[in-house]
Protein backbone atom coordinates (compact mmCIF):
# COMPACT_ATOMS: atom_id res chain seq x y z
CA UNK A 1 0.00 0.00 0.00
CA UNK A 2 1.96 3.31 -1.04
CA UNK A 3 -0.81 6.49 -0.51
CA UNK A 4 0.14 10.09 -1.70
CA UNK A 5 -2.54 12.26 -0.23
CA UNK A 6 -3.10 16.13 -1.54
CA UNK A 7 -4.68 17.33 1.20
CA UNK A 8 -4.80 16.84 4.84
CA UNK A 9 -8.05 16.07 5.13
CA UNK A 10 -7.19 13.04 3.21
CA UNK A 11 -5.25 11.40 5.71
CA UNK A 12 -8.04 10.47 8.26
CA UNK A 13 -9.60 8.19 5.18
CA UNK A 14 -6.56 6.69 4.61
CA UNK A 15 -5.87 5.88 8.40
CA UNK A 16 -9.31 4.22 9.00
CA UNK A 17 -8.16 2.31 5.56
CA UNK A 18 -5.33 0.89 7.00
CA UNK A 19 -6.70 0.28 10.20
CA UNK A 20 -10.07 -1.71 8.53
CA UNK A 21 -7.37 -4.01 6.53
CA UNK A 22 -4.79 -4.08 9.67
CA UNK A 23 -2.04 -2.29 7.58
CA UNK A 24 1.06 -0.52 9.72
CA UNK A 25 1.78 2.48 8.32
CA UNK A 26 4.64 4.65 7.96
CA UNK A 27 5.34 8.20 6.60
CA UNK A 28 7.25 9.12 4.28
CA UNK A 29 9.20 11.72 2.69
CA UNK A 30 12.10 12.71 0.48
CA UNK A 31 13.78 9.39 1.12
CA UNK A 32 17.33 10.73 2.43
CA UNK A 33 17.65 8.31 4.93
CA UNK A 34 20.19 5.64 4.42
CA UNK A 35 18.88 2.70 6.23
CA UNK A 36 15.89 1.48 7.19
CA UNK A 37 14.27 3.66 9.12
CA UNK A 38 12.04 4.84 6.62
CA UNK A 39 11.37 1.20 4.93
CA UNK A 40 7.70 -0.63 6.10
CA UNK A 41 8.37 -4.12 4.94
CA UNK A 42 4.63 -5.54 3.85
CA UNK A 43 3.07 -2.35 5.45
CA UNK A 44 2.05 0.81 4.06
CA UNK A 45 4.10 4.09 3.19
CA UNK A 46 2.16 7.32 3.41
CA UNK A 47 4.07 9.95 1.13
CA UNK A 48 3.97 13.43 2.45
CA UNK A 49 5.64 15.00 -0.25
CA UNK A 50 2.04 16.56 -1.77
CA UNK A 51 1.05 18.15 1.58
CA UNK A 52 4.14 20.98 1.20
CA UNK A 53 2.39 24.24 1.72
CA UNK A 54 3.74 26.94 3.86
CA UNK A 55 0.66 28.12 6.63
CA UNK A 56 1.89 31.14 7.79
CA UNK A 57 4.97 32.74 8.76
CA UNK A 58 4.91 35.54 11.31
CA UNK A 59 8.51 37.76 10.68
CA UNK A 60 7.38 39.28 14.49
CA UNK A 61 7.67 36.25 16.39
CA UNK A 62 10.15 34.71 13.58
CA UNK A 63 7.71 31.00 14.17
CA UNK A 64 6.62 29.38 10.82
CA UNK A 65 4.07 26.81 10.31
CA UNK A 66 4.38 24.66 7.65
CA UNK A 67 3.26 21.04 6.20
CA UNK A 68 4.81 17.81 6.67
CA UNK A 69 5.93 17.37 3.29
CA UNK A 70 7.57 20.93 2.74
CA UNK A 71 11.22 20.82 2.16
CA UNK A 72 14.28 22.84 4.23
CA UNK A 73 14.80 24.10 0.68
CA UNK A 74 11.38 25.31 0.11
CA UNK A 75 11.70 27.06 2.93
CA UNK A 76 15.06 29.00 2.64
CA UNK A 77 13.38 30.21 -0.63
CA UNK A 78 10.79 31.59 1.29
CA UNK A 79 12.73 33.05 4.41
CA UNK A 80 16.37 33.92 3.35
CA UNK A 81 15.55 36.92 1.34
CA UNK A 82 13.53 38.45 4.05
CA UNK A 83 16.35 37.98 6.32
CA UNK A 84 15.60 34.47 8.05
CA UNK A 85 17.10 31.37 8.08
CA UNK A 86 16.35 27.78 9.31
CA UNK A 87 18.42 27.24 12.76
CA UNK A 88 19.59 23.65 12.47
CA UNK A 89 19.72 21.83 8.79
CA UNK A 90 21.61 18.66 8.13
CA UNK A 91 23.74 18.29 4.98
CA UNK A 92 21.40 18.22 2.44
CA UNK A 93 18.40 20.68 1.79
CA UNK A 94 16.10 18.11 0.11
CA UNK A 95 14.30 16.18 3.48
CA UNK A 96 11.17 17.85 4.57
CA UNK A 97 9.89 19.64 7.79
CA UNK A 98 8.58 16.47 9.42
CA UNK A 99 11.88 13.89 8.18
CA UNK A 100 13.64 16.39 9.85
CA UNK A 101 11.58 16.36 13.70
CA UNK A 102 11.25 13.00 13.15
CA UNK A 103 15.43 12.14 13.27
CA UNK A 104 15.80 15.12 14.95
CA UNK A 105 18.35 15.90 12.64
CA UNK A 106 21.41 18.13 13.53
CA UNK A 107 23.90 20.39 12.06
CA UNK A 108 27.26 22.29 11.79
CA UNK A 109 25.91 24.20 14.47
CA UNK A 110 25.02 21.56 17.39
CA UNK A 111 27.59 23.34 19.49
CA UNK A 112 25.17 26.65 19.58
CA UNK A 113 21.70 25.66 19.29
CA UNK A 114 21.70 21.65 19.74
CA UNK A 115 18.90 19.67 16.92
CA UNK A 116 16.02 20.71 15.42
CA UNK A 117 14.32 19.70 18.64
CA UNK A 118 15.25 22.04 20.25
CA UNK A 119 13.56 25.05 18.05
CA UNK A 120 9.92 23.05 17.09
CA UNK A 121 7.05 24.93 19.12
CA UNK A 122 4.02 23.13 18.10
CA UNK A 123 3.69 19.49 16.20
CA UNK A 124 0.17 18.43 15.01
CA UNK A 125 0.13 14.35 15.11
CA UNK A 126 -2.51 12.00 13.96
CA UNK A 127 -3.01 8.97 15.52
CA UNK A 128 -3.87 5.65 13.91
CA UNK A 129 -7.40 5.72 16.03
CA UNK A 130 -8.21 8.72 14.17
CA UNK A 131 -7.38 11.07 17.41
CA UNK A 132 -5.37 14.46 16.15
CA UNK A 133 -3.30 16.15 18.77
CA UNK A 134 -1.73 19.06 19.08
CA UNK A 135 1.95 19.34 20.66
CA UNK A 136 4.06 21.28 22.06
CA UNK A 137 7.44 21.37 24.73
CA UNK A 138 5.54 21.60 27.75
CA UNK A 139 3.57 18.51 27.06
CA UNK A 140 3.33 16.28 30.26
CA UNK A 141 2.43 13.07 28.55
CA UNK A 142 5.82 12.55 26.86
CA UNK A 143 4.37 12.06 23.21
CA UNK A 144 5.80 15.13 22.44
CA UNK A 145 9.21 14.20 23.87
CA UNK A 146 8.64 10.93 21.94
CA UNK A 147 7.51 12.29 18.45
CA UNK A 148 11.25 14.68 18.46
CA UNK A 149 13.63 11.84 16.73
CA UNK A 150 11.13 9.49 16.68
CA UNK A 151 11.54 8.02 13.32
CA UNK A 152 7.81 8.88 12.62
CA UNK A 153 6.61 5.69 14.91
CA UNK A 154 4.56 8.00 17.36
CA UNK A 155 1.80 8.61 14.05
CA UNK A 156 1.71 11.31 11.35
CA UNK A 157 3.13 14.65 11.78
CA UNK A 158 0.28 16.21 9.91
CA UNK A 159 2.51 20.14 10.30
CA UNK A 160 5.23 21.85 12.87
CA UNK A 161 6.11 25.01 13.73
CA UNK A 162 9.33 25.72 13.93
CA UNK A 163 11.10 29.25 15.36
CA UNK A 164 13.68 30.56 12.56
CA UNK A 165 16.59 32.88 13.62
CA UNK A 166 17.61 36.23 11.74
CA UNK A 167 20.63 37.03 9.03
CA UNK A 168 21.71 39.92 7.63
CA UNK A 169 22.59 37.97 4.44
CA UNK A 170 22.84 35.12 2.49
CA UNK A 171 26.70 35.10 2.72
CA UNK A 172 28.74 33.02 4.99
CA UNK A 173 32.14 34.13 6.07
CA UNK A 174 34.14 30.84 6.15
CA UNK A 175 37.42 29.82 7.10
CA UNK A 176 39.45 26.39 5.63
CA UNK A 177 41.97 25.35 7.89
CA UNK A 178 44.18 22.60 7.24
CA UNK A 179 45.08 20.43 10.24
CA UNK A 180 47.75 17.22 10.47
CA UNK A 181 46.17 14.84 12.46
CA UNK A 182 43.47 14.58 15.20
CA UNK A 183 45.24 16.50 17.80
CA UNK A 184 44.88 19.62 15.75
CA UNK A 185 41.33 19.11 14.53
CA UNK A 186 40.28 18.83 18.68
CA UNK A 187 42.25 21.79 19.57
CA UNK A 188 40.99 23.77 16.30
CA UNK A 189 37.16 22.32 17.42
CA UNK A 190 37.98 23.78 21.11
CA UNK A 191 38.70 27.30 20.31
CA UNK A 192 36.50 27.53 17.30
CA UNK A 193 33.20 27.45 19.80
CA UNK A 194 33.25 30.55 20.66
CA UNK A 195 33.91 32.78 17.79
CA UNK A 196 32.15 30.49 15.13
CA UNK A 197 28.74 29.63 14.23
CA UNK A 198 28.89 26.68 12.47
CA UNK A 199 31.88 24.29 11.87
CA UNK A 200 32.58 20.67 10.22
CA UNK A 201 35.95 18.85 8.99
CA UNK A 202 36.59 16.50 5.74
CA UNK A 203 39.39 13.60 7.27
CA UNK A 204 41.52 11.86 5.35
CA UNK A 205 40.80 8.46 6.86
CA UNK A 206 43.32 6.23 5.10
CA UNK A 207 45.97 8.26 6.43
CA UNK A 208 48.50 6.57 9.65
CA UNK A 209 51.21 7.24 11.70
CA UNK A 210 51.57 11.11 12.87
CA UNK A 211 49.15 12.06 9.93
CA UNK A 212 46.32 10.27 11.86
CA UNK A 213 42.70 11.82 11.10
CA UNK A 214 44.48 14.56 8.68
CA UNK A 215 42.14 16.83 6.71
CA UNK A 216 40.19 20.09 6.44
CA UNK A 217 38.77 22.80 9.44
CA UNK A 218 36.00 24.50 8.01
CA UNK A 219 34.18 27.52 10.29
CA UNK A 220 32.22 30.12 9.21
CA UNK A 221 29.50 32.62 10.22
CA UNK A 222 26.58 34.44 8.82
CA UNK A 223 27.47 37.75 6.97
CA UNK A 224 26.59 40.54 8.63
CA UNK A 225 26.77 42.28 4.79
CA UNK A 226 26.04 40.92 1.40
CA UNK A 227 23.13 40.55 -0.48
CA UNK A 228 19.82 38.10 0.61
CA UNK A 229 19.14 36.53 -2.64
CA UNK A 230 20.23 32.42 -2.82
CA UNK A 231 22.64 31.88 -4.83
CA UNK A 232 22.11 29.23 -7.90
CA UNK A 233 21.00 26.18 -6.21
CA UNK A 234 20.67 23.87 -9.08
CA UNK A 235 22.65 20.25 -9.10
CA UNK A 236 25.21 21.49 -11.32
CA UNK A 237 25.95 17.78 -11.75
CA UNK A 238 24.30 13.98 -12.54
CA UNK A 239 25.81 11.15 -12.22
CA UNK A 240 24.83 9.49 -15.41
CA UNK A 241 25.13 5.82 -14.37
CA UNK A 242 26.57 3.91 -11.41
CA UNK A 243 30.19 3.39 -11.05
CA UNK A 244 31.72 -0.38 -11.47
CA UNK A 245 32.15 -1.81 -8.60
CA UNK A 246 35.89 -1.76 -8.78
CA UNK A 247 36.50 1.99 -9.47
CA UNK A 248 36.13 2.47 -5.26
CA UNK A 249 38.92 0.50 -3.82
CA UNK A 250 41.42 1.81 -1.45
CA UNK A 251 43.84 2.58 -4.35
CA UNK A 252 41.53 5.57 -5.57
CA UNK A 253 40.11 6.41 -2.49
CA UNK A 254 43.61 6.70 -1.23
CA UNK A 255 44.56 8.88 -3.76
CA UNK A 256 41.59 11.08 -4.00
CA UNK A 257 42.25 11.88 -0.24
CA UNK A 258 45.76 12.49 -0.44
CA UNK A 259 44.69 15.02 -3.72
CA UNK A 260 41.98 16.75 -1.97
CA UNK A 261 44.05 17.40 1.03
CA UNK A 262 46.73 18.90 -0.40
CA UNK A 263 44.34 21.04 -2.85
CA UNK A 264 42.19 22.47 0.08
CA UNK A 265 45.82 23.30 2.00
CA UNK A 266 46.41 25.02 -1.18
CA UNK A 267 43.19 26.80 -0.75
CA UNK A 268 43.57 27.03 2.77
CA UNK A 269 42.10 30.86 4.47
CA UNK A 270 39.24 33.06 4.63
CA UNK A 271 36.20 33.30 1.80
CA UNK A 272 32.99 34.46 0.77
CA UNK A 273 30.61 32.04 -0.02
CA UNK A 274 26.96 31.45 -0.52
CA UNK A 275 24.74 29.33 1.81
CA UNK A 276 24.01 26.03 -0.06
CA UNK A 277 27.84 25.88 -1.17
CA UNK A 278 29.01 26.23 2.44
CA UNK A 279 26.07 23.79 4.10
CA UNK A 280 24.95 21.19 1.29
CA UNK A 281 28.41 20.59 -1.38
CA UNK A 282 26.76 17.35 -2.13
CA UNK A 283 23.30 18.38 -3.41
CA UNK A 284 25.61 19.90 -6.27
CA UNK A 285 26.00 16.25 -7.79
CA UNK A 286 22.66 15.02 -8.40
CA UNK A 287 22.92 10.91 -7.63
CA UNK A 288 25.76 10.98 -6.19
CA UNK A 289 25.42 7.35 -4.56
CA UNK A 290 25.75 6.33 -8.00
CA UNK A 291 29.57 6.59 -7.19
CA UNK A 292 29.38 3.34 -5.07
CA UNK A 293 27.65 1.18 -7.90
CA UNK A 294 25.20 -1.17 -7.86
CA UNK A 295 26.06 -2.56 -4.46
CA UNK A 296 25.72 1.08 -3.29
CA UNK A 297 27.07 2.07 0.35
CA UNK A 298 26.77 1.81 4.06
CA UNK A 299 26.65 4.82 6.41
CA UNK A 300 28.29 4.72 9.86
CA UNK A 301 28.02 7.19 11.80
CA UNK A 302 28.91 7.13 15.72
CA UNK A 303 28.68 9.62 18.71
CA UNK A 304 31.37 9.07 21.60
CA UNK A 305 31.70 11.36 24.68
CA UNK A 306 33.65 13.86 25.45
CA UNK A 307 35.59 12.40 27.86
CA UNK A 308 37.12 9.56 25.72
CA UNK A 309 36.55 11.14 22.25
CA UNK A 310 39.98 11.71 21.26
CA UNK A 311 40.79 7.97 22.37
CA UNK A 312 38.05 6.69 20.49
CA UNK A 313 38.35 8.51 17.68
CA UNK A 314 41.79 7.90 16.98
CA UNK A 315 41.02 4.12 17.35
CA UNK A 316 38.14 3.93 14.81
CA UNK A 317 40.27 5.61 12.53
CA UNK A 318 43.53 3.31 13.10
CA UNK A 319 40.92 0.30 12.52
CA UNK A 320 39.74 2.26 9.15
CA UNK A 321 43.33 2.75 8.01
CA UNK A 322 44.24 -1.08 8.41
CA UNK A 323 41.42 -2.29 6.78
CA UNK A 324 42.07 -0.14 3.58
CA UNK A 325 38.20 0.29 3.16
CA UNK A 326 38.13 4.53 3.17
CA UNK A 327 36.14 6.53 2.65
CA UNK A 328 35.98 10.01 1.04
CA UNK A 329 33.29 11.31 2.49
CA UNK A 330 34.35 11.34 5.97
CA UNK A 331 33.21 14.25 8.50
CA UNK A 332 34.49 14.84 11.70
CA UNK A 333 32.76 17.13 14.42
CA UNK A 334 32.37 18.12 17.57
CA UNK A 335 28.67 18.22 19.36
CA UNK A 336 27.99 20.76 22.35
CA UNK A 337 26.10 20.14 25.95
CA UNK A 338 22.74 21.45 24.71
CA UNK A 339 20.44 18.68 24.68
CA UNK A 340 17.37 18.08 22.75
CA UNK A 341 13.57 17.42 24.11
CA UNK A 342 13.60 14.09 22.07
CA UNK A 343 14.15 10.72 24.14
CA UNK A 344 15.71 8.90 21.31
CA UNK A 345 18.18 12.35 19.94
CA UNK A 346 21.19 11.17 18.81
CA UNK A 347 23.62 13.63 19.50
CA UNK A 348 25.48 13.91 22.99
CA UNK A 349 28.11 16.18 24.13
CA UNK A 350 31.72 14.68 22.67
CA UNK A 351 32.67 13.94 18.90
CA UNK A 352 30.74 12.49 15.74
CA UNK A 353 32.81 10.35 13.08
CA UNK A 354 30.45 9.89 9.52
CA UNK A 355 31.87 7.70 6.93
CA UNK A 356 30.52 6.06 3.73
CA UNK A 357 31.99 2.65 3.26
CA UNK A 358 30.98 1.18 -0.48
CA UNK A 359 29.49 -2.01 0.07
CA UNK A 360 31.81 -4.88 0.01
CA UNK A 361 29.82 -7.40 1.39
CA UNK A 362 30.72 -9.62 4.93
CA UNK A 363 33.95 -7.66 4.87
CA UNK A 364 32.71 -4.13 5.11
CA UNK A 365 29.95 -5.75 7.65
CA UNK A 366 33.00 -7.69 9.56
CA UNK A 367 34.80 -4.02 9.54
CA UNK A 368 31.64 -2.19 10.84
CA UNK A 369 31.66 -4.63 13.69
CA UNK A 370 34.72 -3.96 14.89
CA UNK A 371 34.11 -0.01 14.87
CA UNK A 372 30.66 -1.47 16.63
CA UNK A 373 33.03 -2.76 19.77
CA UNK A 374 34.78 0.65 19.97
CA UNK A 375 31.75 2.47 20.19
CA UNK A 376 30.21 0.80 22.60
CA UNK A 377 33.35 0.73 25.19
CA UNK A 378 33.55 3.97 24.78
CA UNK A 379 29.60 4.45 25.62
CA UNK A 380 28.78 6.10 22.38
CA UNK A 381 25.90 5.44 20.08
CA UNK A 382 25.03 5.23 16.45
CA UNK A 383 22.93 7.62 13.93
CA UNK A 384 19.40 5.71 13.82
CA UNK A 385 18.90 8.02 10.80
CA UNK A 386 21.72 6.24 8.71
CA UNK A 387 21.85 2.85 9.95
CA UNK A 388 21.15 0.09 7.98
CA UNK A 389 22.41 -2.74 10.08
CA UNK A 390 23.31 -1.81 13.72
CA UNK A 391 22.34 -4.61 15.86
CA UNK A 392 19.58 -4.72 18.58
CA UNK A 393 21.94 -4.89 21.21
CA UNK A 394 23.82 -1.99 20.48
CA UNK A 395 21.04 0.35 19.79
CA UNK A 396 19.56 -0.55 23.32
CA UNK A 397 22.52 0.15 25.25
CA UNK A 398 23.14 3.11 23.09
CA UNK A 399 19.59 4.45 23.37
CA UNK A 400 18.20 3.93 27.16
CA UNK A 401 15.24 5.46 27.22
CA UNK A 402 14.30 3.23 24.72
CA UNK A 403 11.59 0.96 26.92
CA UNK A 404 10.09 4.57 27.58
CA UNK A 405 9.99 5.73 23.75
CA UNK A 406 7.86 2.04 22.71
CA UNK A 407 5.13 2.75 25.56
CA UNK A 408 4.23 6.07 22.82
CA UNK A 409 4.34 3.86 19.39
CA UNK A 410 1.44 4.03 17.68
CA UNK A 411 0.41 0.25 17.41
CA UNK A 412 -1.08 1.58 13.70
CA UNK A 413 2.72 2.21 13.05
CA UNK A 414 6.07 -0.11 12.18
CA UNK A 415 9.16 0.05 10.63
CA UNK A 416 11.58 -2.17 9.50
CA UNK A 417 14.52 -0.42 11.77
CA UNK A 418 11.81 -0.77 14.66
CA UNK A 419 11.52 -4.38 13.69
CA UNK A 420 14.69 -5.07 13.59
CA UNK A 421 16.24 -3.46 16.87
CA UNK A 422 13.67 -3.81 19.46
CA UNK A 423 13.70 -6.95 20.15
CA UNK A 424 14.01 -8.01 23.88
Amino acid sequence: MLSRPTWRDELSSLMDEARQQDIPLLACGLRRSYGDSGLNPNGGLIDMTALDRMVYFDPQTRVLRAEAGLSIDAILRIIVHQGYFIPVTPGTRFVTIAGAIANDVHGKNHHRTGTIGRWVRRIGLLRSDGQEVELAADDSTGLFAATIGGLGLTGLITWAELEVIPIQSAIIDAENIPFANTREFFRLAEESEAGFEYSVSWIDCLSGGDKLGRGIFTRGNHAKTGSRLLDNGNTALTMPVSLPGFAMNSYSIRTFNAAYFHRGSKKSGKTRTGIYPFFYPLDSIGRWNRMYGRRGMYQYQSVVPRSVQEDATNEMLKTISASGQGSFLAVLKTFGSLKSPGMLSFPRQGTTLALDFPNRGETTLKLMERLDAIVMEAKGRLYPAKDGRMPARIFQDGYPDWHLFSKHIDPGFRSGFWTRVAQD
